[in-house]
């Protein structure tokens, strides 16, 4: 038997033109001034403008918060609340991929709690639920539409933070692969490869199960069939159908299982680098996945054999060795070329590094809890 285990998981719509139930939800909670939140990019491919007109046509009066980058900082989301609160705001709908969706959900418990975004650090800290949210992803990447977690940027130590609670957890969650044909080919990559590796960090968690390995290996057979195949072919709606369920699979599996090193890692690059979070995750997978694999073989021949690695013919090490070599080559063969170092990664950067990923809550669930000196040889490698 298993020990105990929790899945937490928002209402779930799935399916081309879900973006369109967006103002029948917000209704249905009661928004009046429903607030979006949601960046640049996305409101230049035009889905803000989509949304918000669906939202006036059913009477409501849409106020529109776009001022969100990539990695959140705290002080964005402290904006998004005063913003909430001077619009007299009733419901958040967050439009576009991490991002907003993180952003929106820290602005949430800001506007119902006394509290810095900071204060919220850690698992289970937030007091009193936010607002309605209702998430509309336009990326096949983050799953931040389905997850408990919100990750955000400290600025002033340049590194970011978890909050993870069961109030982070959407309400309402409009899955369209539809929005993800606006994606440029390296977003595309980047947020198939976060997927992936939520799906890998899941299934070898110490705290996965049988509920969370069900989407986890799922999750690793449609990424690793169908992200090839949308980077050849972008407008074949199959593909990214498949993607933007795989990516849904994906985050159903962390939310619940939790994440590791590569997450752990990664939110200490973009917290002090400023590097695009799928990017960080497709850059360190194979080399935490060398460090962790003498820990937990039997867990990662199942990733492998999900990856279609013909494991049967292979002892332990030829399965390492395979699982090592098939990330590079998806990493590569998806347009993610280089190394850290390419990306401004510096030998000087990796104790600072080491010592904020060692304290990531993601690194709690890793199967191979590292020290110190190994976590910096861990980056290290992936210069």
């Amino acid at each position: 038997m298993q020990n105990l285990r929790k899945f937490v998981a928002p209402e779930i719509v799935f399916g081309s033109g879900a973006l369109s139930l967006a103002a029948r939800y917000a209704v249905n909670f009661g928004a009046r001034n429903p607030m979006i939140v949601t960046d640049e990019g996305v409101a230049k491919a035009g889905w803000v403008d989509m949304l918000s007109n669906e939202l006036s046509e059913e009477g409501l009066n849409p106020k529109i918060f776009a001022a969100v980058s990539q990695n959140p900082r705290d002080f964005q989301a402290s904006e998004g609340a005063s913003f909430y609160r001077e619009n007299k705001c009733d419901v958040i709908l967050a439009l576009g991929g991490g991002s907003p969706m993180d952003c929106a959900k820290a602005v949430g418990i800001l506007s119902t709690n006394e509290r810095g975004v900071r204060d919220f650090e850690g698992v289970d800290n937030v007091e009193v639920p936010g607002p309605p949210l209702i998430c509309i992803p336009t990326t096949a990447g983050s799953s931040a539409d389905v997850s408990q977690f919100s990750i955000i940027n400290n600025t002033d130590l340049r590194k970011k933070f978890a909050i993870i609670s069961k109030t982070m957890v959407p309400d309402v969650a409009l899955i369209d692969p539809d929005t993800t044909f606006t994606m440029d080919p390296y977003l595309t990559a980047c947020t198939g490869m976060d997927a992936l590796v939520h799906a890998v960090e899941a299934a070898v968690s110490t705290a996965s199960s049988p509920i969370t390995d069900l989407h986890a290996f799922e999750a690793i057979r449609l990424i690793c069939a169908h992200l090839p195949l949308v980077m050849n072919d972008p407008k074949n709606a199959e593909h990214r159908e498949k993607m933007m369920f795989a990516s849904m699979q994906a985050g159903l599996a962390f939310s619940n299982a939790s994440l590791g090193a590569v997450h752990a890692m990664a939110h200490s690059l973009g917290g002090l680098l400023d590097i695009p979070h799928g990017e960080c995750n497709a850059l360190l997978l194979r080399s935490v996945v060398e460090f962790n694999y003498s820990s937990a073989p039997e867990r990662y021949r199942l990733v492998a054999s999900a990856m279609n690695i013909p494991v049967d013919k292979l002892s332990s090490s030829g399965i390492a060795s395979a699982l090592a070599e098939k990330i590079e080559s998806l990493r590569e063969e998806v347009g993610i070329t280089g190394s850290l170092s390419s990306r401004g990664m510096e030998e000087a950067f990796i104790a600072q590094l080491a010592e904020n990923a060692l304290s990531d809550p993601c690194m709690v669930t890793n199967p191979r809890i590292p020290v110190l000196t190994e976590i910096r040889e861990v980056f290290r490698n992936a210069l």
